[in-house]
């Protein structure tokens, strides 16, 4: 199939080149000329057969509301756009809106797999009819894992953002967790050697999981994590979860306090926040903030 792709940073590109190897046309544009293939939006969608799909893959708010307008006055009845970023998913139904006065379709997609996803596949869950679902599908089948699962219509327009949202919130309490232990094995002079702890959990316990991986992969390479601060951000989905866990009266500790200690790393550094931002840099290229400690006194800045 051809595809647009708006978007080409560190999740945009990989998927490019995934879509490419799967034989695929992608016309891709950036606002950074260097990594586009053409200059402008109108440009991308000239290069396109129709029905055309554009997906969008750029930071979620106004600048995918600003691409989602503009493609609007772009596309013709019958073509698709695809919003992968992080949006909010109550902001979907204005997206979807938006398109509809000119009979172009929408369809909301969580993406999950980060900066391996291009080798190993991107966990997909999408939101709207079937009609346009189908119309993206062979894109879908490409940028998923290999084998059965890895990708789910998960229901109407919204219905995409709200399932990887919650999957988001999930991430944040298993993070925590993996991260409190951590500490407690550090806290103490009773384990001679917490990296090998944590490998050896990796067969056979029922907590292995790739984030335990990408924790001792982390830990291999810096196994008391001096290297960085105990400051983990949020992207907002975790804030989302919450709130829409107050919204619907369901009980979310776990992922309640995962989110509040994130808010407690910007306050005080905790070998736990270590553990976090490791593990958030080694599954998704998520900037870490190194230690001042650190820092040699003669390469700090003035």
């Amino acid at each position: 199939m051809e595809i647009g792709l708006v978007g080409l940073g560190k999740m945009g590109a990989n998927m490019r080149e995934r879509l490419r190897a799967a034989g695929h046309t992608v016309v891709g544009y950036d606002h950074h000329p260097e990594v586009s293939d053409v200059d402008s939006l109108e440009a991308m969608v000239a290069q396109l057969s129709r029905p055309r799909v554009v997906w969008v893959m750029v930071p979620a708010g106004a600048t995918t509301r600003a691409v989602i307008t503009e493609l609007a006055t772009l596309l013709d009845e019958g073509d698709v756009v695809v919003d992968g970023g992080n949006s909010r998913w109550t902001d979907d139904a204005v997206s979807a809106q938006t398109l509809a006065e000119r009979g172009i379709g929408f369809v909301d997609c969580g993406v999950s797999g980060g900066v391996w996803g291009r080798t190993n596949g991107y966990a997909l869950m999408c939101g709207g009819t079937a009609e346009d679902v189908a119309k993206v599908q062979p894109a879908f089948d490409a940028l998923k894992p290999e084998g059965e699962f890895g990708f789910v219509h998960a229901g109407k327009v919204g219905a995409g953002h709200f399932a990887k949202m919650v999957h988001n919130g999930i991430e944040y309490g298993v993070m925590q967790a993996y991260a409190e232990g951590y500490e407690l094995l550090e806290a103490t002079d009773i384990v001679d050697n917490v990296t090998d702890v944590f490998r050896s959990w990796r067969e056979g316990t029922v907590i292995r999981s790739w984030l335990l991986d990408l924790l001792v992969s982390a830990l291999e390479e810096d196994q008391r994590l001096e290297k960085i601060r105990g400051y983990a951000d949020d992207s907002g989905e975790g804030r989302w979860t919450v709130e829409a866990a107050i919204e619907n009266a369901v009980p979310m500790p776990a992922i309640a306090a995962a989110l509040f200690a994130r808010f407690a790393s910007r306050q005080d550094d905790s070998p736990a926040m270590k553990a976090i931002a490791a593990m958030r840099n080694q599954f998704g290229g998520h900037a870490v903030h190194p230690d001042a400690h650190s820092v040699r006194p003669d390469t700090e800045a003035p």
